[in-house]
């Protein structure tokens, strides 16, 4: 059956494409936006990576996608994954491009293609393929023959790919727009003249490709006609175009900002975000673009950065795990919905702003009978109350309203009229299978990682070796390993000689081994990736064994000339006694060389060698140690995770599949606040939380990969747990919250044009959010003055004692339900005042 279901959802999906995009299209623009088939469009653009998911979450991705309102779905394209070995190209599973497009296709929307190939993306090495690196005489992202010799075949490779499968608008596809090159203009002055003909000849290679669709480069303000020149950031609206003839575009709005090992986690207050999004279409924009809406799950070693944490769930409206996060991606919704209303307006003529006062200002779209307009107030503190068109409106410090009559409110950035979802992970331990064979009764087995060199491919040299040149990123580890004769009369036996290693690296983390026993470990951080360590050893008479275990942690993806970025020992390494003041320099000396690890060897990770011990006495604690064991799959369908808490550092898979390194004895550090006042300008450490925890404990594994019973996983510890200690953890919605006053305008899907929508009046909505839950239970309601937010909501001076049954009258039982804000329906608790109405609801 599940080979004929598969059968049958591929033939929907390539039916899907061509009833959804069955002709041709012209694509083109002009200096308001992009042309569709001779008509111009305001469009609404959103970033989902489909590596970073799986192919069965892309459906439901693609749907919560076009549910939000978006209109395209912009991807980048990762020259690692799909050309691993040169020539040697991969397609398949989450590496299946064309599927992902077709999918998006099916749904009704269009497709951004980001070639690139250089994608940043805190992607490993920004996407390049490190086999790049050892072409002799290549340099990067210049004009270098042999660098655009392998940058136009791989571009060619995905146009032909993309064009053997119709995919381009041009073509009947949904593919309306492609990129060339990523960001070149931050990094350009770097490379001198040869930068301006590098753009150049980029620019005239992807348009001879003949796509029969625009191409832009985001960041690059000397986009060569045709290319579009776009813009990057969390405000583009003051960004202007190089040429009157080219629309105004933004292609990453950063709706929260990536996570790091060793660093708090970022978010991005909604309120600020969709001001940033009203203010850019207010300001002439017409193509407008989330990075990321789905930010997904960085598996295996696709980590960039270096030092990106596995999670990239990026504060996106859809989070990490597939669900929407609320009330982000809801309240965006109802601001799409607003710019589209008046889409007709901003596209037929060109915007007349006028001042309302200081940070105040209007901007009007007048074109024969359309009118709609934009009220914002971009002061960061004060309300204000203007004057327009003869009538008065409130507006909220750093908002926009929306007016697609020029009259009417439609929405205010600052006044968040949609559900707020407060979701928790539930957690439960394995069910390990204490039956399989070579498990004993802790259902565990393991194998021990030899300390120093344990394979036949290892090599002796003098000298430091750079890692990256000489693992060529096939591992994280690289073993340094040197054997010393210490003398009986030597000053580091002498007691008290105080002797200390000195180890320099250009990171990203080192443990070292003296004799076979851990000594010291050492870890560099986002900011600085360097490792200095000064361990205090003992030394034994005779022969003495020092091994360094150096490790990469991503590689380096963002930076001029970042493809030179070293990393591992380089140097030096000394022998101090501090008593005696000797220094002994051992860099020089004959170092043996490892790449990689045993177990990677024997492939561990697949949990099927023939070696894995099982004893009484599970091994705990214990720095480099394989463990595996046997489970069944949580109940349910809820997402899940496996929760590392405790662990130390090291990689985990799932049935074979990597779902990435994990690192929870790496705490967050950072300036985090206990809540982040959306008012004034967003930046990447604004708005941090979780400081002093660690960066992340919980691992996405993504549901299709497990079976009901029988299921695998492995780990790697670096520096020691107690695997028994493994958990997973399923997320799950807890509440639903809500909180509308008076001020907030009606519903949008209410709006009319005429005066009805004074006489609607604002209205609090809930809507559980699986198909099969009704609401269950109201655990708060009040209107008057509440506080709080959800989860800890509290009444306030004023509440009127009918709230909480007129809601559980309105709601319980049903999936849905709308209350009206007003003194009609609830009451008046306390005159003269402006009144809110918030509530939390449970669903079952």
């Amino acid at each position: 059956m599940r080979g004929v279901r598969f059968a049958v959802v591929v033939v929907l999906v390539v039916f899907g494409v061509l009833d959804s995009f069955s002709l041709a299209a012209n694509v083109t623009y002009d200096h308001r936006a992009l042309v569709i088939d001779g008509e111009r469009r305001v469009l609404v653009s959103g970033s989902i990576h489909y590596p970073r998911s799986t192919p069965e979450m892309w459906p439901g991705l693609i749907q919560k996608s076009e549910d939000g309102g978006l209109d395209v779905i912009e991807t980048y394209v990762f020259w690692n994954l799909h050309e691993p070995v040169r020539n040697q190209y991969d397609f398949e599973g989450r590496n299946d491009l064309v599927k992902f497009i077709k999918l998006v296709g099916a749904a009704g929307l269009y497709v951004h293609v980001r070639i690139g190939p250089y994608v940043c993306a805190e992607w490993n090495y920004g996407g390049f393929p490190v086999w790049l690196h050892f072409i002799p005489g290549i340099e990067f992202r210049t004009d270098n023959e042999p660098f655009k010799a392998e940058m136009k075949r791989f571009t060619s490779k995905i146009v032909d790919v993309l064009k053997q499968e119709k995919l381009y608008a041009s073509q009947g596809g949904p593919v309306i727009l492609s990129q060339i090159e990523n960001e070149y203009g931050n990094i350009q002055s770097h490379y001198g003249s040869a930068a301006k003909s590098y753009v150049q000849w980029a620019a005239t290679m992807a348009t001879s490709l003949n796509t029969g669709v625009p191409w832009v480069m985001c960041n690059q303000p000397d986009a060569p006609d045709p290319i579009i020149n776009t813009c990057n950031g969390f405000y583009c609206d003051q960004f202007t175009p190089n040429s009157k003839n080219k629309p105004k575009m933004w292609t990453e709005n950063w709706s929260g900002w990536f996570l790091s090992f060793g660093g708090a986690s970022p978010y991005r207050p909604v309120e600020d975000l969709a001001f940033a999004v009203a203010r850019f279409y207010q300001n002439g924009g017409t193509f407008q673009n989330y990075y990321m809406y789905h930010g997904g799950t960085n598996f295996g070693r696709t980590t960039g950065g270096p030092f990106i944490a596995t999670s990239y769930d990026y504060d996106a409206p859809i989070d990490e795990y597939g669900l929407v996060r609320q009330p982000k991606w809801g309240h965006l919704r109802e601001v799409h919905k607003a710019i589209k209303m008046c889409e007709k307006a901003l596209v037929s003529t060109e915007p007349a702003v006028s001042s309302l006062g200081q940070n105040l200002e209007a901007t009007v779209y007048k074109s024969g009978s359309l009118c709609s307009a934009f009220l914002a107030n971009v002061n960061t503190q004060s309300d204000a109350t203007v004057t327009f068109n003869g009538n008065s409106y409130h507006l909220p410090a750093w908002s926009v309203s929306i007016l697609p009559d020029c009259k009417n409110v439609v929405l205010n950035t600052a006044k968040i009229n949609s559900v707020t979802m407060r979701s928790s992970f539930s957690n439960q331990p394995l069910k390990v299978d204490v039956s399989a064979s070579e498990a004993f009764d802790s259902g565990w087995s393991w194998i021990e990682e030899p300390v120093g060199i344990s394979k036949n491919n290892s090599f002796a040299k003098l000298g430091l070796s750079e890692q990256i040149n000489t693992t060529a990123d096939k591992s994280d580890y690289l073993w340094y390993s040197l054997s010393t004769d210490i003398k009986g009369d030597e000053p580091f036996l002498e007691n008290g000689s105080e002797t200390v290693l000195h180890v320099d690296s250009l990171g990203h983390a080192l443990h070292v081994f003296i004799n076979g026993k851990l000594a010291g470990s050492g870890r560099g951080s986002g900011d600085n990736s360097k490792v200095s360590l000064e361990i205090p050893i003992t030394m034994v008479p005779g022969r003495n064994t020092i091994d360094l275990l150096s490790l990469t942690v991503g590689l380096q993806n963002y930076g001029a000339f970042f493809e030179k970025r070293g990393a591992g020992v380089t140097g030096p390494v000394k022998l101090e006694s501090q008593k005696n003041s000797i220094t002994v320099d051992l860099s020089s000396g004959q170092w043996t060389y490892q790449i990689g690890l045993k177990g990677e060897d024997l492939g561990l990770s697949s949990g099927s060698s023939s070696q894995w011990l099982s004893q009484p006495s599970l091994p705990k604690n214990k720095p480099l140690t394989w463990y595996k064991t046997t489970f069944d799959a949580p109940a349910g369908s809820d997402p899940v995770a496996l929760d590392f808490t405790g662990f130390g550092k090291g990689e985990a898979w799932i049935n074979g599949q990597s779902i990435g390194r994990y690192w929870p004895s790496y705490t967050a550090s950072g300036q985090c606040t206990a809540s982040c006042n959306y008012k004034g300008a967003y930046s990447a450490n604004k708005c941090l939380k979780n400081c002093g925890k660690p960066s992340q404990t919980l691992y996405h594994v993504p549901r299709s990969w497990l079976k009901p019973t029988g299921n695998t996983v492995v780990l790697f510890e670096e520096i020691g747990s107690d695997p028994t200690r493994l958990s997973f953890a399923s997320k799950q919605i807890e509440s639903l919250c809500s909180h509308v006053s008076e001020s907030h305008p009606p519903p949008i899907d209410m709006w009319s044009s005429d005066s009805n929508i004074q006489k609607t009046g604002p209205v609090l909505s809930l809507e559980c959010p699986s198909p099969n839950q009704v609401i269950s239970s109201i655990k708060f309601a009040s209107f008057g003055t509440p506080h709080g937010t959800c989860g800890s909501f509290s009444h306030g001076q004023c509440s009127s004692q009918n709230a909480l049954s007129i809601v559980q009258k309105a709601c319980i039982g049903s999936k849905s339900c709308s209350v009206q804000v007003s003194i009609e329906a609830l009451g008046d608790p306390c005159r003269g005042k402006t009144k809110s109405l918030a509530v939390e609801a449970s669903c079952h």
